[in-house]
């Protein structure tokens, strides 16, 4: 059985890069999207991500509604900094028409739990927001931590500052008890941080590559990751490109060894000054038994060139 993929998405830009490098890999087979909040509402994320799977040819990959807030709070407002980073709309306000497709009845969260029990260790799952909705399912039937093959995250800082202060990363920052529980829970996880998404960059001559493919999706593609470049020349000068943040998740999922993990049993802050850093767990430092992997190098040129070359074919076909 080919390996079975769920991304779990708040489709802003980089989530759309995640789309495309998965429906670009052979090796796995997307069989649904679940959505959240973050850089955008849940209904624009879902909005965007039927729309950019059917303009990428891929209809058949169904949508789910996830949960739209934090365990801590009633509802959830887009930050002003997600809206310059990645556009009102998430996908660089760039306009794609609407898909004639709905999200599914069933919810996100149902969704993983039947996934997991259907495919079993053939599965990895890829949140690349908050992980409202993977907390959420471990609660609801704790077997699932057992039973899946891989829940592979972008998210965390261990040896890098965060993104949103000193200490914490952005989807960690969104809902700090959901990530807490999926890092202690025992289940297998595998933490891309900012420690690697920040030595993965693209720049404005790699994205023209889409453009010259001629087609509706390389210019969509395209125009929408050059107004996340511009973002970037505001909010980190000094990167000189774009972070490759959610895709690179999805390519270590398919390919560990684009990263060198160290094994860590680890931790989210919940409270005080704190909250929202992810660090070891020294309740559980001499467990013999760790149960999360964090990246801490990544072979960038290899990512690159498997990023450019896969989306490219996808966009090219589109």
């Amino acid at each position: 059985m080919s390996q079975k993929m769920i991304l779990d998405l708040d489709t802003g830009v980089d989530d759309a890069m995640a789309i495309a490098y998965a429906l670009a890999s052979p090796e796995v087979e997307l069989i649904g999207i679940t959505g959240t909040y973050g850089n955008v509402l849940m209904d624009q994320g879902t909005r965007n991500a039927l729309a950019i799977t059917d303009i990428l040819g891929h209809p058949e990959v169904p949508v789910f509604r996830g949960i739209d807030h934090s365990r801590s709070t009633e509802s959830f407002e887009v930050l002003d900094i997600s809206a310059f980073i990645h556009g009102k709309n998430g996908i660089g306000d760039v306009d794609i028409p609407d898909s004639p497709r709905h999200v599914e009845q069933q919810d996100a969260v149902e969704f993983i739990i039947e996934s997991v029990h259907k495919y079993g260790k053939d599965l990895v799952y890829v949140p690349t927001g908050p992980d409202t909705n993977i907390a959420a399912a471990i609660e609801k039937d704790p077997s699932i931590i057992d039973e899946i093959g891989n829940i592979v995250i972008m998210g965390g800082a261990l040896t890098v500052p965060g993104n949103v202060n000193a200490w914490t990363e952005a989807n960690i920052s969104q809902d700090p008890e959901a990530a807490n529980i999926l890092f202690r829970s025992g289940a297998p996880v595998t933490m891309i941080g900012l420690d690697v998404t920040l030595q993965t960059l693209l720049r404005y001559e790699d994205t023209q590559k889409w453009r010259d493919t001629g087609t509706y999706s390389g210019k969509f593609y395209a125009d929408m990751v050059d107004y996340y470049i511009k973002a970037y020349e505001t909010t980190s000068p000094h990167l000189g490109g774009c972070g490759l943040h959610d895709p690179l998740a999805v390519a270590v999922a398919i390919d560990p060894s684009l990263v060198t993990l160290i094994d860590i049993n680890m931790k989210v802050d919940v409270e005080g000054a704190t909250r929202g850093r992810t660090i070891g767990d020294e309740t559980r430092l001499n467990d013999p038994v760790k149960t999360m992997k964090v990246a801490v190098g990544v072979d960038v040129e290899r990512f690159v060139h498997e990023l450019m070359t896969r989306i490219g074919t996808l966009v090219a076909e589109h």
